[in-house]
């Protein structure tokens, strides 16, 4: 009897570790044969596709029922703004996703029916969790159209070894008066400029009237490019360099000329204000500064804002795209979650959008970034955070910005054929008449 039961059981056994091996290959054939969908985006920054391509691997992890392919095209920055408008235009060759800089945004968000999908139904659930101001950078008439990388923090970088070589204290620095005072003492002591002044782009001159309440177009779009804080402020950058001497002109003409990666690796001025994006660049072009500089708050001018955020790109989904709904879904993961936004900036040194992501401990791990400037980088950033706002992005942004890029710096700053009055003027008045 004991035996038969036994074989009995066995066979029981047998059959139930039969069926449940059948029902897993069943399951994993199942999920297997699933087609992924595959979306197209379209970036004009290589280290943008690396933090989409772990997305995608994070996206398919969590959500195996559709799987997704994201085949990716890194095009030169102009090349690729002026094939998606002419793509847009013409209703046919959109990719499904695409990253578009914040200075050529308006461009895309002109008429009735923008090329782009209205984002709220993801935003707006995480409202309470994002700096909106970075938001309503890629909004119109109250609809988002695009979700930044990062806030754009505008700091300070001091090279530390020339402030103790000329025995000035970082931290004594507050105001710009305060700034102008020290960088005497650092060429006076080094022999070195306290800082480089862009004249072919815009950083060092757009966030000071930013922190001034000031802008280049107004809350409508009106043109106030010529207004008073804007040539003080412009003034002030010609006295740095031709007055006060504390300044040079940057080597190339902008933060971003290989030149000036060149020259600034050496040591060769003793700082540079730039948003906390610029991060990256240190550490990729400027290795030789390692643990010699730090992140500092900007100084402030009497009544004005601790920083301002810069720069950004909106990353937007395509109305040509035929998985629209996949696409915001997946956009929606890799840039508003949590867990995204921590890892704009584990993978990319950028400050996430997503305040709870600020708190987080994998943002006070060890990495490159730490090792670099330090551990205190972000305490600097919830220091200033409360004074970031939005642009005023207008119709006329694009323009406008070519404009201070190609005139007003240029013949200012370096070849000091315009005064800041006349500069400001004359390109207000071209802005106003497009």
């Amino acid at each position: 009897m004991k035996k038969s039961l036994a074989i009995l059981l066995s066979t029981v056994l047998l059959l139930a570790m039969i069926l449940s091996g059948c029902g897993a290959k069943t399951s994993t054939a199942k999920t297997g044969d699933i087609k992924p969908t595959t979306l197209n985006f379209w970036t004009f920054q290589e280290l943008h596709k690396g933090f989409m391509d772990d997305a995608v691997a994070t996206w398919n992890k969590n959500h195996p029922d559709k799987p997704i392919v994201l085949k990716t095209d890194v095009y030169p920055y102009d090349e690729q703004h002026n094939k998606l408008l002419i793509a847009l235009q013409s209703g046919t060759g959109a990719p499904d996703i695409v990253d578009i800089e914040i200075s050529k945004f308006a461009n895309f968000l002109k008429g009735s029916k923008p090329g782009l999908v209205e984002l709220n139904d993801v935003v707006e659930p995480v409202k309470d969790k994002l700096i909106m101001g970075r938001m309503e950078n890629y909004a119109k008439d109250g609809k988002y159209y695009g979700i930044d990388y990062h806030v754009g923090a505008e700091v300070m970088y001091y090279n530390k070894a020339l402030f103790e070589q000329a025995g000035v204290n970082i931290n004594d620095i507050v105001t710009w008066d305060d700034y102008i005072a020290a960088g005497k003492k650092i060429v006076e002591k080094t022999g070195k400029p306290m800082t480089t002044l862009e004249t072919t782009e815009h950083w060092s001159y757009y966030p000071l009237i930013n922190m001034q309440g000031s802008d280049l177009l107004g809350k409508n779009g009106e043109v106030i490019l010529d207004n008073e804080i804007n040539k003080k402020t412009l003034e002030m950058l010609k006295d740095m360099l031709y007055k006060d001497k504390i300044a040079v002109p940057a080597p190339g003409g902008f933060h971003h000329s290989e030149e000036y990666w060149a020259w600034m690796n050496k040591g060769n001025a003793a700082s540079v204000w730039m948003p906390m994006w610029y991060m990256g660049r240190f550490v990729q072009y400027m290795p030789d500064l390692k643990g010699q500089m730090v992140i500092r708050p900007m100084p402030i001018f009497p009544g004005g804002k601790k920083s301002a955020g810069m720069g950004g790109t909106g990353t937007a989904i395509t109305t040509q795209g035929k998985n629209i709904e996949l696409a915001k879904q997946f956009l929606a993961e890799a840039k508003l979650s949590k867990d995204g936004s921590i890892k704009t900036w584990s993978l990319l040194g950028f400050d996430p959008i997503r305040s709870d992501a600020w708190t987080d401990p994998a943002m006070s791990a060890d990495n490159k970034y730490t090792d670099y400037f330090g551990t205190d980088i972000f305490n600097t950033l919830k220091a200033v955070i409360g004074d970031i706002g939005s642009i005023n992005v207008g119709a006329k942004f694009p323009n406008a910005i070519t404009l201070l890029q190609k005139n007003i710096c240029f013949k200012v700053l370096k070849e000091q054929s315009q005064t800041p009055e006349q500069a400001l003027k004359e390109a207000a008045e071209e802005l106003r008449t497009k």
